[in-house]
């Protein structure tokens, strides 16, 4: 989250207004992530988050926000978008695409013990049976195509040992898509970005998941990769975490049991997991955007856990 369009209070009123809510009283901005402008309000009786989108576009965002709402409304800890008199739930504020949500409880964890990743393993299994159903379709827009896309784009930036690197794990997940096991992975509804600093806890106890704005069809276990190679990483020694990853997992398998497909692709799906993450964080480190309040990610994180997985570096 960042903010990239600054608003003025008085903009932020008249928004409130126009869709029914109460009058603001305080407005901040938020730091943490690279895609939109994002903005805590409150007002008298309630708290809600602002989001203008500065990529995607009003044809994109039915599928993320009606997802939101579709988990929600099974009692998945999601963000609820509110809707003006009309059933409306996308708008537009400075000709860009707004939503407003509500504002859960509870904030994250950056240093995750075993019972936190336990916690967040049960829940992305209940999200994906509980999206088992949603109507929409749209592909993970951080896929294999976009790989193939921006993989050309950063070679002309990055070190030739980078180079040699992401070419060499882009050939490898072509290959890996077209295989048979590939293909019985289970699919549907996933998250696609359920790092720590989008999941909330409240004493102890998980109480949401945000940021649904990288979300699309895709494997399960692309989802479950993702959230090994954060949560279940220390941050410090960068070293995987036996115990934790061993939570997520059992959790998660308490709710949805992994296909013997699933266990068998799961490293694979963990290096296609830090590749994604690597590539993202490399755009926005040699082709940035502006914005008032920024924070980028160090690609280097993920440059380690890709190679580590690939046996080409050691952990230390």
């Amino acid at each position: 989250m960042a903010v990239f369009t600054e608003l003025s209070f008085d903009e932020v009123t008249a928004f409130f207004r126009a869709l029914g809510l109460a009058t603001p009283r305080s407005l901040r901005g938020i730091t943490g992530g690279i895609e939109n402008t994002n903005y805590f309000v409150d007002t008298d009786g309630e708290a809600y988050v602002l989001t203008l989108f500065e990529r995607l576009t009003f044809g994109q965002l039915p599928f993320y926000l009606h997802l939101m709402k579709h988990l929600a409304a099974r009692g998945l800890p999601m963000p609820d978008p509110v809707a003006d008199a009309h059933g409306v739930i996308l708008f537009s504020l400075r000709e860009r695409p707004a939503v407003v949500v509500n504002r859960l409880p509870g904030a994250s964890e950056a240093e995750p013990t075993a019972a936190h990743c336990s916690s967040v393993g049960e829940c992305l299994a209940r999200l994906h049976l509980a999206g088992s159903d949603y109507p929409r379709q749209q592909d993970n827009p951080r896929g294999l195509q976009w790989w193939n896309e921006v993989v050309p784009v950063l070679g002309r930036y990055v070190s030739a040992g980078q180079r040699s690197l992401l070419s060499a794990e882009l050939n490898f997940q072509k290959e890996l898509a077209l295989s048979s096991t590939y293909r019985q992975l289970p699919r549907g509804p996933i998250h696609a970005d359920l790092f720590r600093d989008n999941v909330l806890f409240e004493r102890g106890r998980l109480s949401g998941v945000i940021d649904f704005y990288f979300a699309g069809c895709d494997t399960f276990l692309f989802d479950i990769a993702v959230c090994l190679n954060d949560w279940c990483v220390d941050g410090l020694t960068r070293r995987p975490n036996v115990e934790r990853a061993a939570a997520f997992l059992g959790a998660y398998e308490s709710v949805r049991r992994l296909t013997s497909s699933e266990h068998k692709l799961l490293p694979a799906m963990q290096r296609a997991a830090a590749f994604r993450f690597l590539l993202s964080r490399l755009w926005d480190v040699h082709l940035p955007r502006q914005a008032a309040l920024l924070k980028r990610h160090d690609p280097s994180h993920f440059e380690r856990i890709l190679l580590m997985l690939r046996g080409e570096f050691a952990l230390s």
